[in-house]
């Protein structure tokens, strides 16, 4: 997809704490990868009734919409990564707390259509961004939450969680969720 292909990240590329989501990663072009994924989840949403959207596999977990909405946030958030990376700007950048996005979030009272049109407008956008990057952006990288990263892996990473965030659905949510 991408004139510019991205190389597979070096593990000192990313923190280790990312190494589950980029070995779920594909080893092709991650551009067209993440556009097949959205094709995937893009579907799987629309699949979803309202009770299986509502639906937790247990007391205090996350609901198939809050899920979502957090693969919503962490790509906001490691694209504005990616882009302050690329632009040059080496401040560093704080950590998020998850569960505080989805609390604040209001994922519960969105619909799954909702939820479906913002994902793919955001996924779409950033796949555009990243094909807009040479390889000399690919490399540079900056300090996130305490640790370096670059602009390389964070393609990588979103593609890994989305995959793990949709094996953890099939595994543990799918299987019990109402019909």
């Amino acid at each position: 997809m991408s004139i510019y292909p991205y190389a597979f990240p070096a593990s000192d590329e990313y923190a280790p704490y990312y190494e589950t989501y980029i070995r779920l990663a594909p080893e092709t072009d991650i551009l067209d990868a993440l556009a097949a994924q959205l094709d995937t989840t893009l579907a799987l949403l629309a699949s979803l009734t309202d009770a299986q959207a509502a639906y937790a596999y247990a007391e205090g977990k996350w609901s198939v919409r809050e899920v979502f909405g957090h693969v919503i946030d962490s790509e906001r958030v490691f694209a504005y990564r990616a882009l302050r990376f690329a632009r040059g700007d080496r401040t560093e950048l704080p950590g998020f707390e998850q569960d505080d996005y989805i609390r604040y979030g209001n994922f519960g009272s969105r619909s799954v259509d909702s939820l479906s049109a913002e994902f793919g407008h955001l996924r779409r956008s950033n796949i555009a961004l990243f094909a807009s990057w040479d390889g000399e952006v690919h490399s540079r990288g900056g300090v996130a939450n305490g640790n370096p990263m670059t602009v390389r892996a964070i393609p990588f990473i979103l593609a890994g969680h989305e995959r793990h965030h949709l094996n953890v659905l099939k595994e543990r949510y799918f299987p019990g969720m109402p019909e």
